[in-house]
């Protein structure tokens, strides 16, 4: 597809590199050359200096042949009006990032005046993958597929876990339940694990089940770690904000640290049910004389990277169960690595996954049938949802002699009411929804798979 990016910020530059590498003709509008000189050393994309809101600029980058134009530049006005002008001058499908909440309030009449096909909120998005971590304490990261149906959690084994030692095959018969342990980081190989793979501790599994499997499963691997009661919020942002309305939802104890008055007084009539206390989250006395130096779990949302990582190492130093860390710049990978800080969230990482789903399920009308793509393993792997149609030349085939290639495992089968994670006896039918998980980025087709 011709896919034109408006804005080349951590998002844009990210998605770029993305859909250059998935085989997309892509082109890069900023108003500022110093934006685009990254693009221009590091990616195979056309680059384009200028003000996208003008239209001639949208015109000389080809917006109007381009199947879709993506707006991710810092202004919310600025995103909207390069789509509506984008829509005008011919683009296929456009996608805009919105931050406002007061915009957000009344997207739907946006939507219509301005042809949008998608919005994205990097703080909602980032607030929602939060609250799926803090229900599934031991989980880092939680995917959802098939409608919800199934679900992916990301989880690193403890050493003296009771699943080390374990091979594949001997797991679902020990806990009695209906899991596939479906990718796997070790060290720093990330692989498809076969039959012959037996769980170490430090090993990062990616296991797929449904949401009462998973459930069960950690219930049963780790039983003293349970949902969240009790959550501190180092940090009054947006994402803060939407984090605590979700966490109040789900009957959990909100409790926000922010530093600026006139912040923490706009947060306190904002959430009623929330405690807001005014102070610096990094002051270890001061969390201690309002008592907030433990609870179940703590999340750090300050806007300092290095703040935030040095109040989530404080908070594992104090033993807290669950700790969040919020980062924007991912070559702080290695101080967080060595900080051992293992659950991190970095909003612009997960505002592109939600376009590249997008994406995705763009190219399924124009040829190729994946239905929803989740990146994994901190994007070295992918999980995949396809669409199963009469063209498939492996219906019927039982998957022992199917035998896909290397690098690719066939986790799931959804038919009808029914989930299968599938042994060597099943089949895909028609109709059926498939998630397949991969090493090998840019799979279009689920024919790709077979040897």
């Amino acid at each position: 597809m011709k896919i034109i990016i408006v804005g080349n910020g951590k998002t844009g530059y990210h998605l770029a590199g993305q859909l250059s590498m998935d085989n997309h003709d892509v082109t890069v509008v900023d108003k500022f050359p110093a934006q685009l000189r990254s693009s221009q050393n590091n990616q195979d994309v056309i680059t384009y200096t200028g003000d996208a809101r003008n239209a001639d600029v949208l015109r000389e980058a080809g917006v109007n042949t381009a199947d879709l134009l993506i707006a991710v530049t810092s202004s919310d006005e600025t995103n909207l009006l390069c789509c509506m002008i984008a829509r005008e001058l011919g683009a296929a499908h456009t996608i805009a990032r919105v931050r406002d909440p007061q915009l957000l309030s009344g997207l739907s009449e946006i939507w219509r005046s301005v042809g949008l096909s998608l919005s994205v909120n990097p703080e909602s998005a980032a607030a929602t993958e939060i609250a799926h971590q803090l229900v599934l304490p031991a989980a880092v990261k939680v995917d959802f597929f098939a409608k919800g149906r199934v679900e992916m959690v990301d989880y690193t084994v403890p050493a003296d876990s009771p699943l080390c030692g374990i091979r594949l095959p001997q797991l679902t018969q020990k806990l009695k339940m209906q899991i596939l342990v479906c990718a796997a980081v070790r060290g720093d190989e990330v692989l498809i694990p076969d039959g012959t793979f037996t769980i170490q501790g430090g090993d990062r599994l990616g296991i797929a089940g449904s949401p009462t499997q998973i459930a069960k499963f950690f219930r049963l691997i780790d039983p003293t770690r349970k949902k969240a009661k009790t959550v501190i919020i180092i940090g009054g942002s947006t994402i803060s904000y939407y984090l605590a309305r979700l966490l109040e939802d789900n009957d959990m104890r909100v409790c926000i640290v922010e530093k600026d008055k006139a912040r923490a007084e706009y947060l306190a009539d904002a959430l009623p049910h929330a405690d807001v206390t005014r102070g610096d989250g990094s002051d270890e006395e001061m969390l201690r004389e309002e008592g907030l130096d433990g609870g179940d779990a703590l999340v750090a949302l300050t806007n300092v990277d290095q703040e935030n990582i040095v109040i989530s190492m404080s908070a594992q130093a104090r033993g807290i169960p669950k700790v969040i860390t919020k980062i924007d710049h991912t070559q702080l990978s290695g101080i967080i690595f060595k900080a051992n800080i293992q659950n991190v969230i970095t909003p612009h990482l997960i505002t592109a996954a939600h376009v590249l789903r997008y994406v995705r399920a763009l190219e399924s009308s124009l040829g190729s049938n994946v239905e929803a793509l989740s990146a994994i393993m901190d994007g070295r792997a992918e999980a995949l949802e396809f669409k199963v149609n009469d063209a498939f030349p492996g219906l019927g085939v039982p998957l022992r002699i199917l035998k896909p290639r290397r690098g690719y495992l066939i986790a799931c089968i959804i038919r009808g009411r029914q989930t299968i994670f599938p042994r060597g006896e099943d089949s895909i039918q028609a109709g059926d929804s498939v998630i397949v998980v991969t090493t090998h980025v840019g799979l279009n087709n689920l024919s790709e798979i077979m040897e």
